[in-house]
Formats: C-alpha cells, sequence, structure tokens
C-alpha cells in the first residue's frame, strides 16, 4: 500500500485535502453519509483527533471505514490522550488498516473541551510524535528496538500556520519538523493572500520548499459574523477587513464566501511552493465538496 497523496505531489499535481470529524456515533453508516460527497474530488480527507478536546468516534475507526470506502484518509494524531505504547501501537493498526497518511499534532488542551477534569497525557511533544512515527518507518523497529515486520511506509505530515515574518526570520522551526520526518505541511488557514505571498517566498529562498510540500489552509466562511468571531478566538488567523466587509455586503454569504475561496484558490496556485489547498470547516464537506468540484 501506498499514500496517492504523496504519489500525486511527487508528480506535481496540484492536491486538494479536506476535512472531516469523526461524528458523535457509533454506526459507520454516519462517516460515510458526511464524506461521500468528497470521494473522487478530494485527493484525501483528514480525519481530526478529538478536535475542541471532545470525545467523538475514535479517529482511527473512522479513518479505518472511509479507507473501506476508496475515500483516502490523512489520519491526525495528538499527543494530548495517549502515551508512547498506545501511539505506537496506533501507526502500526492504521496501516494494516490501509490508513498511508498521518498528520502529527499538539491537539487542543482539554480546558477547553466539555470535560475539562480530564488529564492530559502529553507522553510525547510533537517533535517526538514525529520521531517516532519516522524511525519505525526508516529502522523498522520500535525505539526499544524490537523489529517491526511489514513496518508501515507513512506519509507523514506537519502543521505550519503562514505569518506576517520579519527579515530575521530562518524557518527553523520548519527545519525541525523535516529533519524529524516531515514530508508535507499542511497549514492554518490563510485568508490573507499577501502574508502568504511574502512568507511562500522566504520559504522558497530558504530552500524549505525543496524539502517538504505545502498544503495551504483554506475554507468557506460562512458568515461574517463567524469570521470575525474566528479572527477573535482561533490562533493564527488573520481574515482581512476587505473579505469580511464583502461577505457581508452580498446577499447570500455561504454562496460568496464560496466564491472567495474559489478566487483564492485560484491566485493560490499561482505562488511557486504552494503544492495544494488544504479545505477545513465543521460540517462541511458539502461546502468543501462545492469548492473543489470548480478544478476538477
Amino acid at each position: 500500500m501506498k499514500s496517492k497523496l504523496r504519489n500525486s505531489l511527487q508528480k506535481n499535481k496540484f492536491v486538494f485535502t479536506a476535512e472531516t470529524s469523526p461524528p458523535d456515533s457509533g454506526n459507520k453508516d454516519t462517516v460515510i453519509n458526511q464524506v461521500i460527497c468528497l470521494k473522487n474530488l478530494a485527493d484525501a480527507v483528514n480525519v481530526t483527533d478529538g478536535a475542541g478536546a471532545k470525545s467523538h468516534m475514535s479517529a482511527l475507526a473512522t479513518a479505518a471505514i472511509l479507507a473501506q470506502h476508496e475515500i483516502e484518509p490523512v489520519l491526525q494524531f495528538t499527543t494530548r490522550d495517549r502515551n508512547r505504547i498506545a501511539i505506537q501501537g496506533d501507526l502500526l493498526g492504521g496501516w494494516a488498516l490501509n490508513v498511508p497518511n498521518i498528520l502529527c499534532l499538539y491537539g487542543d488542551e482539554v480546558k477547553g473541551g466539555d470535560q475539562p477534569e480530564a488529564k492530559e497525557v502529553r507522553d510525547l511533544d510533537t517533535i517526538s510524535l514525529l520521531k517516532t512515527a519516522h524511525d519505525i518507518k526508516i529502522n523498522h523497529s520500535y525505539p526499544s528496538g524490537r523489529k517491526i515486520d511489514d513496518a508501515p511506509n507513512f506519509f507523514i505530515g506537519g502543521a505550519d500556520t503562514p505569518f506576517e515574518i520579519k527579515d530575521d526570520f530562518d524557518a527553523a522551526n520548519l527545519v525541525k519538523k523535516i529533519n524529524s520526518g516531515v514530508e508535507f505541511f499542511q497549514t492554518q488557514y490563510a485568508f490573507d493572500e499577501m502574508i502568504l505571498k511574502n512568507y511562500m517566498l522566504k520559504l522558497n529562498k530558504l530552500g524549505v520548499t525543496d524539502k517538504a510540500y505545502f498544503i495551504i489552509g483554506l475554507g468557506v466562511i460562512k458568515s461574517a459574523k463567524s469570521a470575525r468571531w474566528m479572527n477573535k478566538n482561533l490562533f493564527g488567523i488573520n481574515i482581512p477587513e476587505q473579505i469580511i466587509n464583502r461577505i457581508e455586503n452580498s446577499n447570500n454569504e455561504k454562496l460568496e464566501g464560496i466564491k472567495i475561496c474559489v478566487e483564492l484558490i485560484e491566485r493560490y496556485k499561482l505562488i511557486s511552493g504552494v503544492s495544494g489547498i488544504h479545505l477545513m470547516g465543521y460540517k462541511q464537506e458539502e461546502d468543501i465538496a462545492s469548492v473543489i468540484s470548480n478544478f476538477k
């Protein structure tokens, strides 16, 4: 089994990844019903891991259900809920269930969830999680040295946030992740075109985009109200006021949000170093499918 996402990127295909959150359900049909609209449109679909520090169907189980229905998953792994022994088991289990792509993340803190009394594990930090997955892949063994038969050949991803950089920006954190095994980055929402252009220009000059693929985060802004909420409450988000005003003054805010997303993608495709778009939005699978359909 190999990652089709990796194969597409290696062939310089501009890719589209999407995102889904596991349902509050024990029925696998619920999973398929919410993601079937993305089949044959998205190159891969991320499965969030306890998003918002709330319990949902297992991310691993959800990713396996996607794979069973020929929708390639990207399984998100956070450091919050499992120790290294459980993480290593889930890494092997995911590969056995045809999950070829993983995204290693810190994960939301439990104080922001609906069970704030829960204990965070954090046995591994994000870099250690990346190194663990990479070492299993390269060395065909656990960190203890015990050998692994049929070791996974993961396509390993990390997170990034484009921001307004200063002259002394050296991308040290990205390089550290790449040296720990990252092959692709999926970014936080990047609605500010100038910030993204300057950021990617610097990464190109530093040679970072020669070492990893960058899939830029976007989404459908449902309303001006939600845009202002995102600016205020979500780390690293900067939705320009001109976009918010345009949505607010439209006849249909969600349709205008879709139109803006499509326009930004058309321009982002022209930015050197951008290898694809990662479309996010809670329970917005159909809106995401609508956006991608403009490019298929």
